[in-house]
């Protein structure tokens, strides 16, 4: 009898083994030949031993749900009338199973399913459901419009009673933006050192450059964006009574200070003591070569410009990462803007762009240092006009090398633009377009007459 048993559980075993491999082998063979379809754009032809897979095989790859979402969502589009709920579930079934039988690394997976629904009329709440996750896995990985439009409901949702989640929140997406931006910028530093040394890039290369310009742009967008709505809640009216009502709670939170710290300075409320107080927290709490950029601000404010330098010295120094040390630099150089030391404002901003090449920011600040100085830099209308043409350049520069801040440099350039040397004022200085003309000054720059 026990042998008989025995019989028939090892019968058994092999059985359903040799089905479970027959049943992979058919999964193999429909698995490659949507794959081979969808390769050719062919989603027509995909969608049969695609939906095959997702039915019979659902943990045979991701790939049933990386390719399939465009599978999906090119049915959808070409549904009739009639069928498009089912075709809509059957896009919202993709991500489901994506995320139930491969639940790690969701965060572009949320996002994308939180553009999907915002895209074909979801409800706030089930878009914001799905941005919330997305942000809770990783905020770094969030698609752009997914960052805008999460900051939007946190917005929304907190204004009236918790205006220091909206902070910590605007905190976090900012900082994953400019890790994104800092990544698409080393990219693109690399392609445009390799042009300027007479390299040709390969088609690969110059794919990638022209994809990181168009991300980068997108984000700047989306940067300037999250900045537009933070900006009326972030008044000094408002940051100063509640983190002088904060501070105790917090004095030796070196995260919350420096966000208390970063968001005074971004505002100009540097002038209230609470400032200084603040920023002599966030040195003791969490030394760090930021904090000690922001240090030297404050002992540059009581003039004790020697230890200021050394401050900005050793916090450079101490910055391992060249986009950070860029960053740092840039900040100095608009301290220094700011105590009215334009020369020593622009050697800084040559420093940073020398760590970051495609720095457009500090470009510009060394261009409205220049426009400022028009007044003061030339004697006659052609030459305070002659300094615009410098500020000019500069601008120029920005708006080519920095795709992130394009629009903004864009409207410099609009605005110096309009201030140059006109033709009848070059015509009557008696001096020939394209000759080289030398401003005076702390400028001290050669440009060409326009």
């Amino acid at each position: 009898m026990k042998k008989l048993v025995l019989i028939i559980a090892v019968f058994a075993t092999v059985h359903i083994t040799s089905a479970q491999e027959g049943n992979s082998q058919e999964a193999m063979i429909k698995y490659n030949l949507f794959k081979g379809d969808y390769k050719a754009k062919n989603y027509d032809a995909a969608y049969e031993n695609w939906l095959w897979c997702l039915d019979n095989s659902p943990k045979l790859s991701v790939n049933i749900y990386k390719l399939g979402i465009t599978i999906a969502k090119h049915s959808l589009a070409n549904a009739a009338e009639a069928d498009k709920p089912a075709a809509m579930d059957l896009v919202k079934r993709v991500f489901d199973q994506r995320i139930q039988y491969y639940p790690k690394k969701l965060a572009k997976v949320y996002s994308d399913y939180a553009d999907f629904l915002s895209k074909n009329n979801a409800s706030d709440e089930a878009v914001f459901e799905k941005l919330e996750k997305s942000y809770q896995a990783d905020p770094s990985k969030m698609g752009v419009k997914s960052i805008y439009r999460y900051f939007e409901f946190v917005t929304k949702k907190n204004k009236q009673e918790n205006v220091q989640l909206i902070f910590d929140t605007y905190d976090v997406l900012l900082t994953a933006v400019e890790d994104k931006l800092n990544y698409y910028a080393k990219k693109l530093d690399t392609y445009s050192a390799k042009e300027e040394a007479g390299n040709k890039l390969t088609a690969r290369e110059k794919k990638l450059q022209k994809a990181y310009t168009n991300n980068s742009r997108a984000i700047g967008t989306v940067e300037a964006g999250l900045d537009k709505i933070i900006v009326d809640l972030s008044t000094c009216e408002r940051l100063i009574p509640m983190y002088t009502r904060d501070f105790e709670e917090n004095k030796g939170n070196g995260a919350w200070l420096k966000s208390a710290v970063s968001r005074m300075y971004k505002k100009e409320c540097t002038e209230d003591p609470l400032y200084d107080t603040l920023v002599e927290a966030y040195v003791a709490a969490e030394p760090s070569p930021e904090a000690s950029v922001f240090y030297a601000g404050i002992l540059l404010k009581h003039n004790d410009f020697d230890k200021a330098k050394g401050y900005f010295e050793k916090a450079v120094e101490q910055e391992e990462d060249a986009n950070k040390r860029a960053g740092y630099l840039y900040k100095i150089a608009q301290i220094m803007k700011k105590k009215g030391r334009k020369a020593e404002a622009r050697s800084y901003a040559y420093k940073a762009i020398k760590n970051k090449r495609s720095m457009g920011k500090a470009y510009l600040l060394i261009a409205s240092l220049y426009a400022s100085s028009a007044n003061s830099c030339g004697k006659s209308e052609f030459e305070k006009k002659m300094v615009y043409v410098a500020a000019l350049d500069k601008a120029r520069i920005a708006q080519k090398v920095d795709p992130a801040n394009a629009r903004t440099a864009k409207k410099y350039v609009k605005s110096y633009q309009s201030s140059v040397p006109s033709k009848k004022l070059i015509f009557t200085e008696g001096v020939a377009s394209g000759s080289p003309f030398k401003i005076g000054c702390w400028i001290g720059e050669t440009v060409k007459i326009p």
